[in-house]
């Protein structure tokens, strides 16, 4: 992770625990695609907005952050322990239904996507699903907040996938989100699911 931007979001955790999250679109239709109770990982909670409303939807949620500071904040408002997390030390094997990954992989250097993709393909179960979301574009570099960003392009996205692991099916819509900074960002969403 980028010690630049892991320094950004430590400062700023409060601030993201005020911004409380209404909709819950894509997370609702990533849930859909799992069995009642599944256990989720989630990389870069934040402050806990998405892993609050697994848990009310009754998911085995696990939720967990980069930055001690997010997760303390993610903690206190989940009234549970949520671990620290850097996305290089993966570890489970075979061990989750879902992983969740909302605007937080953006930050993996470009060169190191497809290794940290590797981890959490192993770390899910055969015929798991996995979410992640991007900011595209076409080369990496630093935004207004100076937060590192990878910037990929759907080809790029998909030769990282093939190369961490074997996906059937993986589809990748585009949109727009409003950022932190208050700017418009064009997005790719990425569903994917291990192969059996």
């Amino acid at each position: 992770m980028d010690e630049q931007t892991l320094q950004f979001y430590g400062g700023h955790a409060q601030a993201y625990a005020e911004r409380e999250v209404t909709k819950h679109t894509r997370l609702i239709r990533f849930l859909a695609l799992l069995a009642p109770g599944a256990t989720v990982l989630e990389l870069g909670c934040g402050a806990g907005a998405d892993s609050a409303e697994m848990l009310a939807r009754g998911f085995d949620a696990h939720p967990t952050d980069g930055s001690p500071e997010m997760a303390s904040e993610a903690s206190r408002r989940l009234g549970r322990p949520v671990e620290t997390l850097l996305f290089h030390d993966i570890d489970k094997v075979d061990a989750y239904d879902g992983v969740w990954a909302n605007a937080c992989l953006l930050h993996v250097p470009r060169l190191e996507l497809a290794r940290v993709l590797a981890l959490i393909w192993r770390a899910l179960k055969p015929g798991g699903y996995f979410y992640a979301s991007f900011k595209t574009g076409a080369a990496e570099g630093r935004d207004s907040l100076s937060r590192y960003y990878n910037y990929p392009t759907p080809n790029s996205l998909q030769a990282a996938y093939a190369e961490a692991g074997s996906w059937n099916p993986l589809s990748i819509e585009t949109g727009e989100v409003r950022g932190f900074d208050g700017k418009s960002a064009q997005m790719l969403f990425v569903v994917a699911r291990k192969n059996f």
